[in-house]
Formats: structure tokens, sequence, C-alpha cells
């Protein structure tokens, strides 16, 4: 059974309409975040009259203390709880690591020399310089003599070669 393909124009008209109700739908909502926040306000803070004597005013500020320290106090279990959730959110990822398996990178060529190799294995305490030349046997190379010719005369061999000459023309 083949499915019939949108063809490009719808598609991009029910994008568009996607789109659309979408930023209403944020629009409104922070309309409505707005709107909470308010009424938590007027709720947990009511409106206060600075107006009397001083005994009212002192007792003001003691509601006033005891409302900020409730605050404080769901604040701290608030972000207690946000501190477990993060923790177990942590959890659950490094659980989808190990359940997918660890991906090696590609590792990139570095050019060493063997002292920076040892320096950077064992640490800068051991200065180990390892000349791998030293190691090596020593091969005397076997010079093959060849027959050099002596210098002599050069007139002689002028006419050695005019003889040659002579051999390839008369051919």
């Amino acid at each position: 059974m083949s499915e019939k393909k949108m063809n490009s124009s719808r598609r991009h008209h029910l994008k568009s309409l996607m789109l659309q109700i979408a930023a209403t739908m944020i629009v409104q909502e922070k309309k409505d975040i707005i709107e909470a926040k308010k009424a938590y306000m007027a709720e947990a803070v009511p409106a206060s009259s600075m107006s009397g004597d001083q005994a009212t005013l002192m007792e003001t500020c003691k509601k006033l203390h005891a409302l900020i320290d409730r605050v404080d106090e769901e604040r701290y279990d608030l972000e207690s709880k946000v501190g477990k959730a993060d923790k177990e959110i942590d959890d659950l990822k490094i659980k989808v690591v190990d359940l997918a398996g660890v991906k090696k990178p590609a590792l990139k060529k570095v050019r060493m020399s063997a002292d920076a190799m040892l320096k950077a294995l064992l640490g800068s305490k051991h200065t180990v310089n390892m000349d791998l030349r030293a190691n090596l046997k020593q091969v005397k190379k076997e010079v093959k003599e060849e027959p050099s010719e002596q210098v002599g005369d050069w007139r002689k061999n002028i006419e050695d070669k005019a003889d040659r000459k002579k051999m390839f023309e008369t051919s």
C-alpha cells in the first residue's frame, strides 16, 4: 500500500498554521503566568497599611519577618527538590550512555620523540635520555673496489676513442 505524499505548498501551509497556533499558545502562557504571580502575591502578601502608632508598625514588621522566614523555608525545600531531580537526571544520563556504549573519538596523530613520550608517561621527575642509536649494532660497510683507471697520458686515451669511432664508421 503506497502512502500519498503531501505536496510542498500544503506542507508549508500546515507548518505556518502550526507556528501561528504555537505563537498564540506562548502568548497565552505568558499571560497566565503573570496572572498566577499576581494571584499568589495577593494571597501570600496582604497589602500593608503604614498608618498607625508604633505598636501596630512593630506588629506589622513581626508579621513580615515571619512571612519571610516561611518563604525562605519553602525556597530551601524547592531548591533541595530541584537538586535531587538534577542528580537523578544526571544518573539517568549516565545509565543511557552506559546502555548505548561509549563511542571512542578518533585519535589525532601526534609527533612526539621517545624522550618526550617517556617524560609524559613517567612524569617530569624522571629524565631519561633514550638514545636509540646507541643500542644499535655497528655494521661495517664493505666498500666495493671498482677498478679505477690509472691516470695516464691523455693522448693515448684519445687515440683509443678514435679507433672506436673508426670502427662504427666503417660498418
